[in-house]
């Protein structure tokens, strides 16, 4: 069971249908009254509590928490295979691979991208990934209760099965080729790494690697803002045309 506060969080959660509730209001504010008819309207029950209550359960509230239960963190969870079934013939789509990415701050800003994107699926490691969902659905302002995502044992072996289903599958390093110089069209799958940037396994598997170009002074772009980035530019691409019409994938 988890608690969440934030007043977009808590729109989204209950737009989505996702099971959740019910939703406990202290002294609401108008915001808060909002969410109270909005809450009613889809039939979450509303329970009327004290603020000390609140304060135990989501120190940050606003005079408003919704109670999740506890498969809401895993409601957006499919399968690499069910993800290809419902791909089926489609020539674009993009995929967001997230490298041991443990921070939930980051976690969530990169899910609101995804969501503004349309990111057809985030692919973390089951393990050593960001796990706190009421900070990661608070961060993506809702969005993590919209964004489809599967959790892989074995990140390398998923890059390999998103290339055997014609992705083509770039990895971001800032000593890599221009984003914008890079063909981006069809289906697209992007690698972000962690702290330490992207391991040598992974490294390896790319057909290409795409770098945002800079003109500050320090090293890199926070990964959050980094995966917004490059995602505008496939998104851009997409709708715009590129600037280079061919590709060819680096193993060849």
């Amino acid at each position: 069971m988890g608690y969440l506060s934030g007043f977009h969080a808590i729109e989204e959660l209950i737009k989505s249908g996702i099971p959740c509730g019910p939703l406990l209001v202290a002294k609401p504010g108008p915001r808060a009254r909002e969410l109270v008819d909005f809450a009613l309207a889809h039939r979450i029950r509303v329970d009327r509590v004290g603020t000390a209550d609140l304060d135990r359960l989501a120190p940050d509230h606003r005079g408003i928490v919704l109670e999740t239960t506890g498969d809401t963190a895993s409601s957006g969870i499919i399968t690499l295979e069910d993800f290809f079934v419902t791909l089926g013939d489609r020539q674009n789509a993009l995929v967001l691979i997230l490298d041991e990415i443990t921070d939930p701050h980051n976690y969530g800003a990169i899910l609101r991208s995804c969501d503004q994107f349309a990111v057809d699926l985030v692919v973390s490691r089951r393990r050593r990934n960001a796990k706190n969902a009421p900070v990661i659905a608070q961060t993506s302002a809702g969005a993590s209760a919209w964004v489809k995502c599967a959790e892989e044992g074995n990140l390398a072996r998923a890059v390999e099965q998103l290339k055997e289903n014609n992705f083509w599958v770039y990895g971001a390093d800032m000593n890599g080729c221009k984003v914008y110089d890079l063909e981006l069209s069809g289906r697209i799958a992007i690698i972000m790494g962690g702290e330490a940037g992207l391991s040598r396994l992974l490294h390896e598997r790319c057909d290409g690697i795409a770098a945002i170009p800079t003109q500050g002074r320090i090293e890199s772009l926070n990964v959050s803002v980094a995966a917004g980035i490059l995602l505008y530019e496939v998104n851009r691409q997409r709708f715009c045309g590129s600037r280079q019409k061919t590709k060819s994938r680096k193993n060849k």
